[in-house]
This record gives structure tokens, C-alpha cells and sequence, in this order.
């Protein structure tokens, strides 16, 4: 018969379980029997509860164990227990009138509440141990992502008489060892989204594992259509194929296990969209495109475009090579490339996302370009198509305005001017012959006729 000790933290206490294992094996974790023995303890209670068997006598390990937390518990003061900003004072577990009570969970909410009882100015929420927000009105923290692991909620009072509460949620149910694990997301080739996770090291043989991608901005959730199973035919990665229907607030994958003997845990990874773009490699972007090319003796160019859901901020890295020469390598953050007296060379493009950008992955290289540019090299076919459209469109604006000149000419002639027989000059300055015996299309009658004057 061997027996085997193991020590672990539950939330504010310290516990150690002594196993005798014989022929059959250890019993099941959490089954306490003729064959194991517990030892808990709280450090800010300074109390412990041992769990044996009546008549029994605790195993050398489960002794040592217990000398080992009591050594502790006396050389760490309770301050240090404490969040590191909070001032060391020791908080009363055991007081009669504590200013909260019922410390629980609003799923449906979304809340951690609890009962305030006393004149409290200020209560912060942890969450394992982190603070992330300050109660409202005293009595509630509104929590914007629940998660499906067994988390440590906390409430600490901050400004008033020194208390602090905290609780478990969900409940631990099923080996945690046998939940999914390294659980990994990316985004690649523009619209897909690929997640992959190895299974639980503890997982029972008829394990399996089923993929959601979930909106935490509209809680609605999509599960995974294409898997790809291991050799035993249990689910290791999924594809996603609509990366549209990702938020770029709240955006969770989540793991849940299945098995005829046994509940699974869940496993998830979840955040504000941005932060995992921001901090991690989730995108793999596709390869550039080129739009265009064209080059002469002189001077050659091309454009490319880089498409992404989630990024619009990108580096390039060029890969070119000239004639017969070595290959060089270089990074601009310009969607173009511009090179004078370019002569033969061939050219390869791919990108990453500009932010952090030592800490994202290169896409693939596009599609290698080639260029010859000598003299009297033709223009590329886009720009000669575009020279002669405008041309066509130049000749024909010319000619309308031309017909347009000639038909008003016709329909309003100029207007005749007389001569001004005194001072022998034209009015105004024009001149116009004008025939009075030939006859006009159009007939003015004379109605009277004024003298001015003799000469």
C-alpha cells in the first residue's frame, strides 16, 4: 500500500488529502473514506478542520502537511495575505454584524450582489484576486462577461469597516483536467476563423468536444459545421468560414466536453476583439493582391491591396530581385512601389499588422511579379485602354460644341447696324453692309418717321 499527499488552494484556504492506494487504486478525488484523509485551513481564521476517519490516526503525511501550514500561518502576518493595496489591518471573520451579507451571483443580470448592512463609503469587486470594478450604490458590481470556468469573486470594503467576502461561481463539476486545453483562435485568409485545443489530459476515452463562437454584444452564438477530428474521433479543431459575425467589443470561444460517464468542464477564451488583435497573433493576413503594374526604361510602379476584417493598419515587406543579383529584402508601410531605371527584375510582397508588429506573423508572399522594362516598352494594357477612351471622349465633346456653334449661328444671326450718316462712322463701332434693295426674309414696315434735322 503507498500513500500519496497533495496540497491545493480552495479560494482563502489551504487543503491537504492524504490517498492510501492499494491494489484497486485511489478512490475518486473528493470522496473522503476509510482511505483518505483531509486537512484544511484558513489563514485569516487561524482555524482548520481535519477530515479522518473515527478511531483513525492522521498519516505521517497529512502530520507534516499540517506542521508546515501551521509554520506558515505564524510567520506570514494576515496583511500580507491581503490585496497589495490595501493597508494591513486584520479582518474579523467571525463578526457578528458584518456590513455584507449573502454575498451572491445574478446570472440572468449579470450582477454580484449582496446585502448591505451599516454605513459602508466604498466597496470594491475582484475578480481571482484582480480588482476590476467599485460597487454600485453599495450593494451591486455588474459583471459584462460571465465566464463558464470556476472563477473567485470578491468584495472588499474599502472606505469604512475593514470586510471582505468572497465566493466560487459555477460550481466545479467534473475533473478539471479533463476539460479541453490550449485553446487557440486565429483569423486567416480574410474570412475564416480557425480554433484548435488538444484534449484534457484526464479525459475519459469517450470524451468529445463541440465549438461555439459566441456574440457577447448580442449573445447570440453560432456552433462550429466542420470539425476535424484525432485518430480516436474526437473533435481537435474547427473552422468557421463568416468572420463577419465577430464583435469587435466582446467576442468568446467556448469549449464544451461531453461523456456518457461523466460531466466535462468547459474551456474558453474570451476579450474585447481589439485587445486580442492588439496583444496577440489572431490574424494571419491573406497575400497581397496586385492591382496594377507597368513600367518603361525609366520608371516602373506597381499597387497592391491587402484585405482584412479586423486590421487596416499594415507593413510590407518587398522581396526583390535585379537581373542576375542577389535577392534584398525591404519594409515599407506604403500600398505601392515606385523604382527608377528599374531594367529586369522580379518582385514578391506580403504583409502583417502594423501595431506591435514585431509581435505578428508574416502573411504568405504574394504571387512573384516580373518586370522588363526597356526602351520604347509598351504601356500596359489598362493604361492604353483608359489613353483612348479619354481621347474618344475628348473627340466627341470637341464636336458637339462645334454643331452646337453652327446651329445657333443659323437660328440667330447678327443683328444689322446703320451707318450714322453725320459723323460717317458705324454705331458702335461694327460694320455690315446692308443692301436695302435686296430683299430680306422678313418684312419691317415703317410706321412714322421723325425729321431731326436738314443739312
Amino acid at each position: 500500500m503507498r500513500e500519496e499527499t497533495k496540497c491545493f488552494l480552495f479560494g482563502e484556504a489551504a487543503c491537504c488529502t492524504a490517498e492510501k492506494q492499494g491494489a484497486l487504486g485511489a478512490r475518486p478525488p473528493g470522496q473522503l473514506g476509510q482511505h483518505q484523509e483531509r486537512l484544511c485551513l484558513s489563514p485569516l481564521s487561524r482555524q482548520t478542520e481535519l477530515c479522518i476517519p473515527a478511531g483513525a490516526h492522521p498519516p505521517a503525511g497529512v502530520a507534516l502537511a499540517m506542521a508546515f501550514v501551521w509554520l506558515a500561518v505564524f510567520l506570514v502576518p494576515v496583511s500580507g495575505l491581503l490585496p497589495p493595496d490595501h493597508d494591513s489591518y486584520p479582518i474579523e471573520i467571525s463578526d457578528p454584524d458584518p456590513p455584507i451579507k449573502n454575498l451572491r451571483m445574478d446570472p440572468e443580470r449579470k450582477r454580484l450582489t449582496w446585502d448591505l448592512h451599516g454605513n459602508v463609503s466604498e466597496i470594491t469587486c475582484f475578480i481571482n484576486s484582480k480588482p476590476f470594478t467599485k460597487a454600485r450604490k453599495g450593494t451591486y458590481c455588474n459583471i459584462s462577461d460571465l465566464s463558464c470556468q470556476v472563477t473567485n469573486y470578491s468584495v472588499t470594503v474599502t472606505k469604512g469597516q475593514p470586510f471582505s467576502a468572497w465566493l466560487q461561481y459555477p460550481r466545479q463539476e467534473g475533473n478539471p483536467w479533463a476539460a479541453a486545453e490550449n485553446l487557440t483562435c486565429w483569423v486567416h485568409d480574410v474570412d475564416f476563423v480557425t480554433c484548435r485545443w488538444a484534449v484534457g489530459r484526464q479525459a475519459p476515452r469517450d470524451v468529445q468536444y463541440n465549438l461555439y463562437l459566441e456574440n457577447l454584444d448580442s449573445y447570440e452564438k453560432w456552433p462550429c459545421s466542420q470539425y476535424r477530428a484525432d485518430e480516436q474521433g474526437t473533435n481537435v479543431q474547427c473552422r468557421f468560414h463568416n468572420i463577419s459575425v465577430l464583435s469587435k467589443d466582446q467576442t468568446r470561444f467556448l469549449v464544451n466536453g461531453t461523456s456518457s460517464g461523466s460531466k466535462i468542464p468547459c474551456s474558453e477564451t474570451s476579450d474585447k476583439l481589439a485587445k486580442i488583435v492588439f496583444f496577440s497573433p489572431l490574424e494571419v493576413l491573406a497575400a497581397p493582391q496586385i492591382t496594377s503594374r507597368w513600367c518603361n526604361q525609366s520608371y516602373s510602379f506597381m499597387r497592391w491591396q491587402v484585405r482584412s476584417h479586423l486590421n487596416d493598419d499594415f507593413k510590407y515587406e518587398l522581396q526583390i530581385q535585379k537581373g542576375m543579383e542577389l535577392a534584398y529584402k525591404q519594409e515599407i508601410y506604403k500600398a505601392f512601389l515606385e523604382l527608377n531605371n528599374p531594367g529586369t527584375y522580379t518582385v514578391q510582397v506580403r504583409a502583417r499588422d502594423a501595431t506591435f508588429s514585431h509581435y505578428k506573423p508574416w502573411g504568405p508572399w504574394s504571387v512573384p511579379q516580373h518586370f522588363v522594362c526597356e526602351e520604347g516598352a509598351r504601356l500596359p494594357a489598362w493604361l492604353t485602354s483608359l489613353l483612348i477612351a479619354l481621347g474618344t471622349l475628348l473627340s466627341t465633346g470637341l464636336a458637339l460644341l462645334f454643331c452646337r456653334f453652327l446651329v445657333t449661328q443659323k437660328l440667330f444671326p447678327p443683328i444689322p447696324h446703320m451707318k450714322d450718316h453725320i459723323n460717317g462712322k458705324l454705331q458702335n463701332g461694327r460694320t455690315m453692309t446692308w443692301d436695302p434693295d435686296q430683299d430680306s426674309q422678313e418684312e419691317c414696315p415703317v410706321v412714322e418717321v421723325q425729321v431731326l434735322g436738314e443739312t
